[in-house]
């Protein structure tokens, strides 16, 4: 397959896989929120011949509070990082995790973005039906370069809060509510967002539930297009999969506000929205 194949879709299961072996490269990109080491992970059993890509040196920028927890790296780490996996202009990737693609779909996002054939493994590492590996793939330095990131699927902290969009909210309900928020200063979601959790989209074996059924919760949401729709998560990693998954079902391409709740939520100016209520207020309090 060449680089941009339009016929690349957003997610490929195991039987795709099977059929076009030797004609992708396979990437782990397992990466944890409490800080346990996806290399680890790795080291410890992955999928034959897949390469590891660490989100926080190759798919993250440095953290800060105007930028959120995982920014978009420099163009130029980004490539570097995908020629030092082995990967080239015109390689097709498939990524997977073992938290149902939630996680691989910020590096299918980032590729596709750059017009890249890149899919997440529907099922992630639990699909695989064979026994598992500890040898590192021997790769050739890739040919990968290059390029900006796209402004028109990317949105700031000004568009993600403007009533004019959209925004969707990709994390777990308790989270989007404010009843609790482990990692960031404070709790709830940018008011007016409506609540989309990425992890909803899969079923228990952490399969994409079918395509009627997505496309249902969605519209619950009122979210029946990708026309001024702004997607957004704790630091724009798991945001990636909604938006992998409208594209999945026909309904376009958004954009990503990248430094999500890891950034608002130091905005301490910008008013915040929450569904925890406090004695004698109503269950929607801003702050």
């Amino acid at each position: 397959m060449s680089s941009g194949d339009p016929n690349m879709q957003p997610f490929v299961d195991w039987t795709w896989c099977d059929g076009h072996a030797g004609r992708f490269v396979l990437v782990d990109a397992r990466w944890y929120l409490d800080g346990s080491s996806g290399r680890d992970a790795y080291d410890a059993g992955h999928i034959p011949d897949a390469v590891f890509v660490d989100m926080d040196k190759w798919l993250s920028g440095p953290a800060s509070k105007d930028a959120g927890r995982n920014p978009l790296p420099d163009p130029g780490v980004f490539a570097q990082g995908m020629r030092e996996a082995g990967i080239n202009d015109s390689d097709t990737v498939i990524a997977y995790d073992d938290a149902g693609g939630v996680i691989a779909a910020r590096i299918v996002w980032m590729l596709r973005s750059l017009g890249r054939s890149a899919a997440v493994l529907n099922g992630g590492i639990a699909s695989y039906p064979g026994k598992l590996s500890k040898r590192v793939p021997d790769r050739r330095e890739g040919n990968f370069s290059a390029h900006a990131w796209p402004e028109f699927l990317l949105a700031d902290i000004s568009e993600a809060s403007s009533d004019k969009n959209m925004v969707m909210d990709a994390r777990n309900r308790d989270r989007f509510e404010g009843h609790q928020d482990p990692v960031d200063p404070r709790p709830g979601h940018i008011p007016g967002a409506v609540n989309v959790p990425c992890r909803e989209n899969l079923d228990s074996t952490g399969t994409l539930i079918p395509e009627v059924e997505l496309r249902e919760k969605f519209a619950r949401a009122g979210i029946v297009s990708t026309e001024n729709t702004i997607a957004y998560c704790g630091s724009g990693v798991t945001a990636c999969h909604n938006l992998l998954v409208l594209e999945h079902l026909g309904l376009g391409k958004g954009r990503l506000f990248v430094g999500g709740w890891s950034q608002y939520g130091h905005a301490t100016s910008r008013p915040v929205e929450t569904a925890q209520p406090l004695p004698g207020q109503s269950p929607l309090r801003r702050s």
